[in-house]
């Protein structure tokens, strides 16, 4: 029996007016006699998927990389949750929402979280992939019968759960939420719970702030206790560490753990390993393809899905849903690098906005990958702005005339008006052409699709893929990368690590980045600068060591201890006060 297939039309990037139909002149069905099979409705590409023999002509005949056409793994037939209208985005499955425990979602962008959380949240009321005729929900209660999951949607249905949700896009809480940050908290407060909230978080400073007067990780914190003031029986929190550094990531995930020991349910999406393998008590994987269909796994143990993710391949629906294994190949001693320093500096001092950065001497060696950890506010930023040549030290000097310098700042921005590839060419030059930059930073990245897409229709993910793609493209001596990782998902963050390691092997070039994932730092660093100090008052560079020296050293300042698993080799968090935390604190190893 061949297996289902499903079409997707990607809305907002078909346009028939322009593309002069090809997709249609060119379907075999079509020229056949079958004018069902691809034709315009009311303006919009419609594919008839059971005429549709999948010969893939439409989808690369398409200029706008607008048409999938796949065929869908066997053991989800049947299983449709949620389809958005004609040859739109499918569903299959949903994660099940356990009593008193933190359920976690893992996967790359694209392939259903959000739709997932949403559903359950009871924002979007599924289909079960029926676009014609919505169903009731005594059909949807039905149609998950036997499961756990059916009990929940009728309790869901009839108003007897009460759901609060953290969104993912918290940089938008200031369009719908005004006023100093103590009045909004006080008015959600709703379990008497604020002060715990506000110190453990560290929000005392911030209280008398206007909410539009918030960093990114400001209003990351306030969106946390916002949520856990709230009293309701199910939490769903999207993505809760983006724009939080380490430190904070640990004092979010204590303040999690909370909402599980009062006996609450947690929904946990989260792009971060370590962080999602210490809260979560069970791990849905989800898979697929994105912006095309979702399949969301049945529940695993949380060391059991994490290492099934990261193998890609999943033993229950006898599916591999990415071509090579994620694997971790610690760096015991750091990696050998030349002779050959491309930055030196001496002891530098800045001083700026209140604040003071102390720099101790040192030097970065062509070939290796050097780390910058830290907490938000301590000058990592301002120590590679220097480097970059955008600030100039108080005392001391930068020893890089010559050296050319390639800059990915922290935040990044859509301020070109073209597309992604005349961006590209623009700034790599020749190298656009190289096989090493369209297999090893385009291909690698996943920018193929969005190269005719301008830079100001595209998401955040996307747009931090490109400013990475765009750094890397230049020809430099010195590659300097402020938090690559943000926006993106846990298999977009390794393709982003190979690619910048992949960018100085062989040659005489640096890269220094800036990270806190430390799977990610874990993954690219050959040396660590930790800085440390007072956040937003006075911070101290030391100079670059030996990694496993530094993330110690780092991890201790943050008081949390690693182990590794015993499959992949991938660090993971000790539970406080567990044997094997105390174990790794007697012995002064707190990073394994």
């Amino acid at each position: 029996m061949p297996a289902k297939r499903i079409a997707v039309v990607d809305r907002d990037r078909c346009n028939p007016r322009k593309c002069g139909l090809e997709c249609i002149k060119y379907c075999p069905e079509v020229r056949m006699g079958v004018e069902e099979t691809i034709r315009l409705e009311d303006g919009l590409l419609i594919i008839d998927e059971e005429l549709c023999t999948g010969c893939g002509i439409c989808v690369k005949k398409c200029p706008f990389s607008a048409i999938s056409v796949v065929n869908l793994p066997a053991p989800i037939e049947g299983e449709e949750v949620h389809r958005y209208g004609i040859n739109g985005f499918t569903l299959f499955r949903l994660p099940i929402v356990r009593p008193g425990k933190v359920v976690g979602l893992v996967g790359p962008n694209g392939v259903g979280k959000t739709t997932s959380i949403s559903i359950l949240s009871g924002r979007i009321k599924p289909n079960l992939g029926r676009v014609d005729e919505e169903p009731g929900w005594d059909e949807i209660i039905r149609h998950f019968r036997g499961s756990e999951l059916q009990d929940y949607l009728r309790r869901l249905a009839n108003g007897e759960v009460k759901v609060v949700s953290k969104p993912e896009r918290i940089d938008r809480i200031p369009q719908v939420v005004r006023g100093r940050v103590k009045d909004v908290l006080e008015r959600v407060d709703e379990r008497g719970v604020l002060e715990e909230a506000i110190q453990l978080l560290g929000l005392g400073k911030l209280l008398d702030r206007r909410v539009e007067e918030l960093s990114g990780g400001e209003l990351q914190r306030l969106a946390l206790a916002a949520t856990y003031a709230r009293d309701a029986d199910v939490y769903i929190l999207d993505e809760p560490t983006n724009y939080l550094d380490v430190y904070q990531r640990m004092r979010a995930a204590k303040l999690i753990r909370r909402l599980q020991d009062k006996g609450k349910s947690v929904m946990l999406v989260e792009h971060d390993l370590a962080v999602l393998d210490y809260l979560s008590d069970y791990v849905h994987i989800l898979y697929g393809e994105p912006g095309v269909y979702g399949v969301v796994s049945h529940p695993h143990s949380t060391r059991e899905g994490i290492n099934i993710f990261l193998d890609g391949y999943l033993p229950d629906d006898n599916v591999r849903f990415r071509d090579e294994p994620i694997s971790f190949l610690p760096r015991i001693g750091g990696q050998e690098v030349s002779d050959n320093p491309v930055v030196v500096y001496t002891e530098m001092r800045k001083r700026l906005n209140g604040f003071t950065l102390a720099v101790e001497e040192g030097e970065i060696y062509s070939g290796e990958v050097v780390v910058a950890v830290g907490p938000n506010g301590i000058g990592k930023t301002t120590f590679v702005r220097i480097l970059a040549g955008e600030l100039k030290p108080d005392e001391g000097m930068v020893m890089t005339e010559g050296v050319k310098v390639s800059y990915k700042p922290q935040h990044v921005r859509p301020t070109y008006e073209g597309t992604v590839e005349s961006l590209l060419r623009r700034v790599a030059g020749s190298n656009y052409s190289s096989s090493y930059f369209r297999a090893e930073v385009i291909k690698r990245l996943g920018i193929e699709r969005i190269l005719d897409r301008y830079l100001d229709e595209l998401s955040g993910g996307e747009l931090q893929k490109v400013a990475i793609a765009a750094c890397l493209g230049r020809d430099a001596d010195v590659y300097l990368i402020d938090e690559p990782s943000a926006f993106l998902d846990v298999e977009a963050r390794f393709a982003a690590a190979k690619a910048i390691r992949r960018r100085i092997q062989g040659e005489d070039r640096a890269v220094i980045v800036v990270e806190h994932d430390l799977l990610t730092i874990e993954a690219v660093a050959d040396r660590i600068m930790v800085f440390s100090g007072q956040p937003g008052v006075e911070g101290h560079a030391s100079r670059p060591m030996d990694p496993r020296r530094g993330l110690n050293e780092f991890l201790k300042d943050v008081d949390v201890t690693f182990r590794r698993d015993p499959d992949t080799g991938r660090p993971r968090v000790n539970k406080p006060g567990s044997k094997m935390d105390q174990m790794a604190r007697a012995r002064g190893r707190y990073y394994p």
